[in-house]
Formats: C-alpha cells, structure tokens, sequence
C-alpha cells in the first residue's frame, strides 16, 4: 500500500473556505452588489474544462510517484469543483435570470463555491505532490 504525508485537514479547510466564498457570493449577487457576466461564465467554464485536461495529464504523470493513496483521497473534491463549476456557469449561461433573483443568487454562490473548491483541492493536490505536511 502506498502512503504518504497528505495534510489530511486540508479538503476539509478547502470545503470551509469554499462555502464561505459561496455564501458571500450568493449575498453580493442578491444585493445587485456583483453582477456575473456571460464573458465571467466563459472564463470559468474554460478554466474548469482546461483544468479536467490537466488533471488527467498530471495523474497519469503521477500514478507512478507512490503517492497514489494520496491522490486518491483528493481527486474527488477536485473533480466536484471541476464538474460543479462546469454545470453551474452552463446553468447561468442559458437560462437568464433577474439581477436580484434569489435562485440565480444561489446559483451564483453554487458556482463560486464549486470553483474555489477547485482552486484551494488543486493546492491541496499539488502540496501533496511536493511531499509537504503540516509537521515540516
């Protein structure tokens, strides 16, 4: 069996954060303080799209390392944030809602959520990767 030294807390501050950035989110777009564009939906789209590309390049490149445990436990949030990003900004970008509507709002708070779960999995994944952990 593989092992490594994964910070095991790491998806769990990860999820946290996210669903703070989530909730803020949701608040600033019901309030009209934020609004998301059609360009800002692309751009996370293609940023989620590029990262599925990557992700599958950087396993495949890592299968081998003995870090498989460790990757393993990870992927999963990663590719929750990658898919939940993909179907919120797909959700948002055909179906137009008002600036203050509360299901666009939570939407909204849905897809940041998603994506800043795929942010803060991928450092989770790469800090895995260097061999780091909280002891060091």
């Amino acid at each position: 069996m593989f092992s490594c030294n994964c910070n095991n807390g790491c998806i769990g501050l990860s999820v946290i954060a996210s669903i703070i950035i989530g909730v803020i989110a949701a608040f600033l777009q019901i309030t009209a303080a934020i609004v998301v564009t059609p360009a800002f939906l692309w751009v996370l789209f293609g940023i989620a799209v590029g990262y599925l590309a990557i992700t599958l390049i950087a396993v495949a490149l890592l299968r081998g390392n003995g870090l498989r445990s460790c990757v393993c436990r990870i992927l999963p949030a990663v590719f929750i944030g990658i898919l939940g990003t993909v179907l919120a900004a797909v959700i948002l970008l055909a179906i137009t809602f008002a600036a203050t509507s509360i299901v666009g709002a939570i939407i909204t708070g849905a897809l940041l959520f998603f994506f800043a779960l795929l942010i803060s999995a991928t450092v989770c994944l790469v800090t895995c990767a260097a061999g780091c952990s909280d002891s060091n």
